[in-house]
């Protein structure tokens, strides 16, 4: 079960940011401006994030594995429709329909992790579902960019559409039939369980941090390709591999990540990504020769790995449905994807070096908050007061 949730996190993620390196060129065909078509990232993401608030709520009535099942396959027709679509103000719709349509993968993986296995064994888990987004981040960006000279933009989403179908079949074999966790809420108790999650002080707390977390990486993320083809001149091929490195350090080391969140607490490692992002960020702004610069990426990267999994692990452990809290994270968590390319682009127009500086000082701030912050996130499970039993 978990290979196969690892798989759809995979994927959804390398749909996500495989047209990041293409940008210029899909500008160029599509006929339309970089920023423009820079859209189609967040034109993703957000809806996304949006719709998770309906996917939590139904996950909780009808169980996790229907939800998995219909969004994986909504996620398949609507890669594929996306070929079909040759003009920007399609593209851009398309990507919104699959963003609503996918929203319910992630998410829900999310809440039956969180069903099936303890919160003090969680980290693991969970550090191979992120590992799996990371990683699709990493893959998705580079073979965009290595094999879309071969095949077309068009190809890449129709390979997308072929792979879900795939991963769809097996999870209709692997993900087990379990009654409902939990009886869903009313509306009304829906909305008073939101507002409690936001109002509880763990809650708050870590939905901010994985808020900021989320406007940060993707900021930064997106607009790399657009960076390294000002700074280096490289083509489609180059932007790939330079990017390479982002995603790789979360899908090697996301297991034992987690198990040392697991075994140690978040309290020291989430502070640890955020400095890893501020140096990372301040040496993409710094004039680095390109093999630094593909190090420092690799860098930003593994300044996410120590941050989101074990902010989603803290989410899991909310008091309440864990439908809403995970859909509340998953709205803060794309929301924040989507927001950090326009933030970022609207930066950009004083230079890659001020936005950099900027993203690179908000984390290094963020870093040192965190600390007092998250300093009762020891081993164990904690409450919003601080910790209970140590049961590592």
């Amino acid at each position: 079960m978990l290979a196969v949730l690892t798989a759809a996190g995979f994927l959804v993620f390398a749909q996500a940011f495989m047209v990041a390196p293409l940008l210029p060129r899909l500008a160029q065909q599509l006929g339309t401006s970089v920023g423009m078509i820079g859209l189609s990232v967040p034109a993703y993401l957000v809806p996304y994030g949006v719709m998770t608030l309906f996917w939590g709520p139904l996950a909780d009535r009808f169980g996790r594995r229907p939800v998995i099942l219909v969004a994986l396959a909504l996620f398949s027709v609507l890669s594929a429709a996306t070929m079909a679509l040759p003009t920007v103000g399609w593209f851009i719709g398309a990507r919104v329909a699959t963003g609503l349509g996918a929203s319910g993968i992630v998410p829900v993986s999310l809440m039956l992790i969180g069903d099936v296995i303890p919160y003090e064994q969680r980290g693991h888990a969970i550090g191979w579902l992120f590992g799996g987004m990371a990683g699709g981040m990493a893959v998705g960006s580079t073979a965009g960019a290595l094999v879309e000279p071969s095949i077309g933009w068009q190809g890449l989403f129709l390979v997308v559409a072929g792979v879900g179908a795939v991963v769809l079949a097996a999870a209709v074999r692997s993900i087990p039939r379990r009654p409902r966790p939990m009886s869903p809420p009313s509306a009304r108790a829906a909305v008073r369980g939101y507002v409690q999650l936001l109002q509880d002080p763990r809650g708050r707390r870590t939905y901010e941090y994985v808020g900021f977390n989320a406007v940060l990486q993707s900021g930064i993320y997106t607009w790399l390709g657009l960076y390294l083809h000002q700074r280096f001149g490289l083509g489609p091929v180059g932007i790939g591999l330079g990017l390479l490195g982002y995603g790789i350090p979360g899908f090697a080391l996301g297991p034992l990540i987690g198990r040392l969140a697991d075994r140690h607490g978040r309290a020291r490692l989430i502070p640890a990504g955020l400095a890893l992002a501020t140096l990372a960020s301040a040496g993409l702004a710094a004039p680095a020769p390109l093999i630094l610069v593909a190090i420092l990426v690799a860098l930003l990267s593994m300044g996410y790995d120590l941050t989101q999994p074990l902010l989603a692990g803290i989410v899991t452990d909310l008091p309440g449905h864990r439908g809403q809290s995970v859909a509340l994270m998953a709205v803060v968590l794309f929301c924040g994807f989507g927001a950090g390319s326009l933030v970022f682009q609207a930066v950009l127009s004083f230079g890659f070096v001020v936005a950099l500086a900027v993203f690179g000082a908000a984390a290094g701030v963020a870093a040192l908050v965190a600390v007092p912050v998250f300093s009762a996130e020891r081993s164990g499970r904690l409450d919003a007061d601080g910790p209970q039993v140590d049961v590592t």
